[in-house]
């Protein structure tokens, strides 16, 4: 039953996903290795966008490694559970609850000696910067043990890249890109030089824009509609300044046609939106509310259209939400 419920869930996420997204590329699948324990090791700049792509577009069926805070609550906490999420307790949940981890690590090792796979967003923190920050060193530590527990398993790393052309808009592009597996074949003391493999992996993957020049190059990018989600042609525009492959300019219309069709919705995420505090989460916020509530709302709009004097209305005000949703396309960032 858990595995139906799992398998039903991350179908329905794909699929809200495909519609919130404008476009979802996936480069480097060919880079996932079969039968052996993997260790996925992503940077981190969408909330809760970034485990739900990684889980629906590929067939790991990973375990997600997150923060302990959201597991306050115990009904949380058994739901969390259930779709595979396991806490990780930082110094700021206070020096007495590390030694939980221990319980999370020992998890983590039954479900890698399966073959399976455990996902850690390793820089520790989300953030919008479109830059790679440093890695916490959590996954050596769950390499390691996992060796020393079962020394008969083989663990490998496997990195992997999101980069998003528009981090709180719907209708925008996201890539995943996978990098090639790094086996874990030297030992704990060398540990130092495996996050270093790991890092150095990373940021052949991840876009990357120069710190002390951010916000100007960051501009140029969208002004000369260098596509955000490619670290090559993002690097090929700010060393050369050439743009081969544009992405299309739009106005953001479809995108406002998109909220008119669909402004019960709408009206609900600009009533949430002040308190959100964090900005990473304006996508986790929107996508939420329209993964749970539009199929109501498209089935009330049904109910209309068959069971009452506005039908034709009805019917129209559907379509057209349908049409919008999937040709809603925003700019960049």
């Amino acid at each position: 039953m858990k595995y139906l419920v799992n398998f039903t869930l991350r179908l329905l996420v794909k699929l809200a996903l495909k519609g919130y997204f404008r476009k979802i590329i996936v480069d480097g699948k060919e880079n996932i290795p079969q039968n052996v324990p993997i260790i996925l090791v992503a940077n981190h700049q969408n909330a809760l966008i970034d485990p739900l792509l990684l889980a629906t577009h590929t067939t790991l069926n990973p375990y997600f490694l997150t923060r302990a805070s959201v597991f306050k609550k115990s009904f949380v906490a058994k739901m969390l559970n259930f779709i595979r999420m396991l806490p990780v307790y930082r110094v700021r949940d206070g020096f007495a609850t590390i030694q939980q981890n221990q319980g999370t690590f020992d998890q983590t090792y039954e479900v890698l000696r399966k073959n399976g796979t455990v996902i850690i967003f390793a820089e520790g923190s989300h953030s919008l910067i479109r830059n790679l920050r440093p890695l916490s060193k959590g996954f050596t530590r769950m390499a390691f043990g996992l060796k020393e527990k079962y020394p008969e398993t083989h663990p490998v790393i496997l990195p992997v890249a999101l980069d998003f052309s528009a981090h709180k808009r719907s209708g925008s592009r996201v890539r995943l890109t996978f990098g090639k597996a790094i086996s874990v074949d030297m030992p704990p003391s060398k540990s130092g030089l495996l996050t270093k493999s790991v890092e150095r992996a990373l940021k052949g993957l991840v876009v990357e824009i120069p710190e002390e020049t951010y916000e100007q190059d960051l501009a140029r990018l969208i002004q000369n509609n260098v596509d955000l989600t490619c670290r090559a042609e993002v690097k090929l525009f700010l060393e050369n300044g050439v743009v081969p492959n544009p992405v299309s300019e739009d106005t953001g219309l479809k995108n406002k046609l998109m909220k008119i069709f669909h402004f019960p919705l709408y009206w609900l995420w600009l009533w949430k939106k002040p308190s959100v505090q964090d900005p990473v989460f304006s996508s986790t916020w929107k996508f939420m509310i329209g993964f749970v509530l539009a199929p109501f709302y498209y089935l009330f709009l049904s109910w209309m259209a068959m069971d009452t004097s506005l039908g034709s209305w009805a019917l129209t005000f559907l379509i057209m939400a349908w049409i919008s949703l999937i040709s809603n396309k925003n700019p960049q960032e």
